[in-house]
């Protein structure tokens, strides 16, 4: 399917020449200037520009599409699992490789470093530069906030005013090419980010939509977004107390996508399918998942799916309460018949409640609770877990927090079920509070910058420090299977510690956390537990110290810490 746009377009008739190449119907849009056009191309036509001519009353023109010849994969969409670490990266506030574009011809944006809300010159070929950092670090997969042509200052890309195109800030589409294959060269993954809820407000299709039922609602006359989701997970709810959820605009000004609209949910599979073929990217971070609908998930993934069988995708349902978060996970039908499916969701309910439990003095309990609803999930040991991201206060931003404790939530970060997210800087101990604070530039990735944390000379010593304790928390993770995919064992816990076990056939990693602000030992009982023919402890992290006893194994554990031990 193309949307065709221009003029006179009401009654056009469109036909080619081109062999192996047939326009199959078309349908007029709201206006004259739109004109949906569907096209049966053979598996045998060559790649090439394929001519369609436009013809409107005595007006005739040519346009010209392209067909490219598919990409031979050398990596598979949907290679995502739990041996990964996923980095996340906004790509202007990370590095400027190209100052050139920082203030692109007839762009009206703001390009000010001082300013948090403008452009600050970040862009792909700066995260292209810093792929070496990236993999010295030890992440497998980036995902990039979104890359797409936005207006105004819209610098963090989530207010989209073509599905097609890169936005001039960020470079060209050759440089997201060029990006994702030299990350697939260091064996590395790259998501996009996707949103399908929302447009920009200016985007041309806002005042002249293609049909008039593309959005919900319209700039004058439209619901204001609800972000909360009890009414979709409810089975006894009625549409009132969710329709502002699937309809309403966000920040009540971003036009609504109707994706449950056939063309407009046919317009986002296709586009979809083009980024995943064009880049050769290997999943997609689905924005703002639950606004819109399950039935329109379903149908998107199907699509996606009927190319990409493995394709990985991870949907933001930002949300505290498991039994609403499992709602939108995929691998199974719900209440309401649907399978949205997702191969998985973040897990904001494990992201509140360590930060509640380190930097808030939550009892380990909340943890506990979190995870003991596992089972409503089909896959738990893929939720893709994270202490930060790009929408809340920094870690190392909030009250209290300190150097040991985000160590420590590293270490719980590095050592739990799920897949890992690292939000860029966390690894350096980046501050910042609330957005945009939190968004502030990677240190040394701007011209003028006095020091650059990409390089260990650049790094002080306390960022060394954490950077260090990341990268070797990654590289046990990576040498020890038990860490990535082993069976999750709950030890022991009270108010301030916890012991759990990462258990394959092949070897056993038990992992101690103490989020007392000093030391502290406990006996830790072994009968009925998988420790309870424990003979051997070696320690592979941290200082603390774990003895044998008659049935109980001693633990001495340091101040706001995470230890890890191998046991046989």
């Amino acid at each position: 399917m193309l949307l065709l746009t221009g003029r006179n377009l009401n009654g056009a008739t469109v036909t080619t020449q081109h062999p192996g190449v047939r326009v199959s119907k078309t349908e007029e849009g709201a206006s004259s200037h739109y004109l949906f056009v569907w096209l049966q191309i053979a598996a045998d036509v060559m790649p090439g520009a394929l001519p369609l001519q436009v013809r409107s009353g005595s007006q005739t023109t040519t346009v010209s599409f392209p067909l490219l010849s598919r990409q031979q994969r050398q990596q598979f969409p949907g290679g995502v699992s739990q041996n990964d670490v996923i980095y996340l990266v906004m790509p202007d506030r990370f590095a400027d490789g190209d100052p050139s574009n920082d203030q692109p011809p007839n762009s009206t944006a703001v390009y000010d470093r001082n300013q948090p809300k403008a452009y600050h010159g970040g862009d792909l070929q700066g995260i292209r530069q810093r792929l070496p950092y990236l993999h010295e670090l030890g992440v497998t997969t980036l995902w990039l906030t979104p890359v797409w042509k936005n207006t105004d200052s819209d610098y963090h890309g989530y207010h989209v005013v073509d599905f097609y195109a890169i936005d001039p800030h960020m470079g060209a589409l050759q440089d997201y090419q060029a990006l994702v294959g030299d990350a697939h060269k260091l064996g590395m993954k790259v998501l996009i980010d996707y949103v399908t809820n929302h447009t920009g407000p200016h985007i041309p299709w806002a005042k002249d939509p293609p049909t008039s039922h593309w959005f919900n609602g319209t700039p004058e006359n439209h619901l204001a977004a609800n972000y909360q989701f009890n009414g979709l997970t409810d089975p006894h709810a009625t549409p009132r107390s969710y329709r502002d959820v699937l309809q309403g605009w966000f920040v009540d000004k971003l036009p609504d996508l109707n994706a449950d609209d056939p063309l407009v949910a046919e317009y986002l599979d296709q586009n979809a399918l083009w980024w995943t073929e064009v880049s050769g990217l290997d999943g997609f971070r689905l924005d703002t998942f639950p606004y819109s609908s399950r039935r329109f998930w379903s149908g998107w993934h199907a699509a996606m799916r009927q190319v990409y069988p493995g394709l990985f995708t991870v949907g933001e349902v930002a949300d505290s309460d498991p039994t609403i978060t499992s709602f939108f996970a995929g691998g199974r039908k719900q209440f309401d018949g649907v399978d949205s499916g997702a191969t998985t969701i973040f897990d904001f309910p494990l992201f509140h409640a360590i930060r509640d439990v380190i930097l808030r003095n939550a009892p380990v309990q909340r943890m506990i609770d979190v995870l003991r609803q596992d089972s409503l999930y089909p896959h738990p040991e893929n939720l893709v877990t994270f202490i930060g991201n790009h929408d809340n206060c920094r870690f190392m931003g909030e009250k209290g927090s300190s150097k040991e404790k985000l160590e420590a939530a590293v270490g719980l970060l590095l050592t739990l079920r799920g897949i890992p997210q690292i939000y860029s800087g966390d690894e350096i101990g980046m501050p910042g509070g609330d957005d945009p604070d939190n968004r502030r530039d990677f240190p040394g990735g701007f011209p003028g910058d006095p020091r650059s944390a990409f390089t260990l000379s650049g790094r002080t010593p306390e960022q060394q420090e954490i950077f260090s304790h990341v990268r070797t928390l990654i590289r046990l993770r990576q040498a020890h299977p038990a860490l990535r995919t082993g069976h999750e064992w709950h030890i022991g816990w009270d108010d301030t510690y916890f012991a759990f076990l990462r258990e394959t056939p092949e070897e056993r990693l038990l992992v101690v956390f103490n989020n007392a602000d000093r030391p502290r030992s406990v006996d830790l009982a072994l009968p009925d537990t998988p420790l309870e023919r424990t003979t051997e402890i070696e320690r592979l992290l941290g200082s603390g110290e774990a003895s044998l006893q008659e049935k109980a194994m001693r633990l001495t554990m340091p101040a706001e810490s995470v230890s890890i031990y191998q046991v046989k």
